[in-house]
């Protein structure tokens, strides 16, 4: 027992640190282009019972790049509801869980940007593992960004002995929408249940997280004073409304933050502000 509380310590004091490095990186990236950066809000919240937690959440709305973005952490504990526990490894018996996690969502306000998300967490039931993934959505095609964010993540992948074809297949069977049968983007990597050897695993959630900076950083300055007109707005509006059907439809981290007493209002700052249907 004692040796998962040093792991769990070990994690949310990562998942801390990690969430202000974020916010640091776009804070930078809003001032680029005016000189002035949009700061962020912070807003916690604590689950009802007070020992079981809570977590802060940073949003900024209507900056000069990100339409809205938000950068989640909570470290929550408690007991699933015996509906859900077959849904969580471990849970089955008893229901108890401990999780900790960062979660990103950026909406971009020049819609030749991809929306970003990120998420690293780690969850211990009777099993204690890792889980997570980056992935991108443009509204406008760009083969070159595309094999850029692949390549970056290929390349955190083989550094630490991580499966990256599984890792991709993966990411794009999960962010796919059945009912339009078609992608939510151009996919990334998602991975869960890595229950082997605690220590490369901490190790790789670390790095995928620094490039998690780094790609998101390169992407927005790339095209940072790039041109876009109606027209692209449209594509980036209705494309988001793909976005939130996944998200409310099919979304395992918005179930699992309902079904864990965590604050709605965070778990749902992936909504876009704007988005369209035809």
């Amino acid at each position: 027992m004692e040796e998962i509380n040093i792991k769990k310590k070990l994690v949310d004091n990562w998942f801390n640190y990690l969430q202000m490095e974020i916010i640091k990186n776009f804070e930078f990236l809003e001032k680029q282009n005016s000189g002035r950066s949009k700061k962020f809000i912070k807003r916690e919240w604590g689950k009802n019972i007070k020992k079981q937690g809570g977590g802060i959440s940073f949003i900024l709305n209507n900056g000069n790049i990100f339409d809205k973005v938000g950068v989640n952490k909570s470290t929550v504990s408690g007991t699933f509801s015996k509906s859900y526990r077959s849904n969580i490894l471990g849970a089955k018996k008893n229901g108890n869980y401990w999780a900790s996690g960062v979660s990103v969502v950026a909406h971009m306000k020049n819609p030749k940007i991809p929306a970003l998300h990120f998420n690293t967490r780690f969850i211990v039931t009777e099993n204690s593992w890792f889980g997570g993934g980056i992935d991108a959505t443009p509204s406008i095609k760009d083969s070159k960004e595309t094999s850029y964010i692949h390549k970056k993540l290929k390349n955190v992948c083989l550094r630490n002995k991580k499966n990256y074809l599984k890792y991709k297949k993966w990411c794009d069977k999960y962010f796919y929408l059945p009912h339009r049968n078609e992608a939510r983007g151009i996919g990334g990597i998602f991975f869960d249940y890595e229950v082997k050897n605690w220590e490369n695993n901490f190790k790789f959630i670390k790095e995928l997280g620094f490039t998690f900076i780094d790609i998101s950083k390169n992407i927005v300055l790339k095209k940072l004073n790039n041109k876009w007109n109606l027209k692209d707005k449209e594509k980036q509006l209705l494309k988001r409304g793909r976005y939130v059907e996944f998200n409310l439809l099919y979304d395992r981290g918005t179930k699992f933050g309902l079904n864990s007493g965590g604050n709605v209002e965070s778990i749902l700052m992936s909504l876009p502000p704007l988005a369209k249907w035809k």
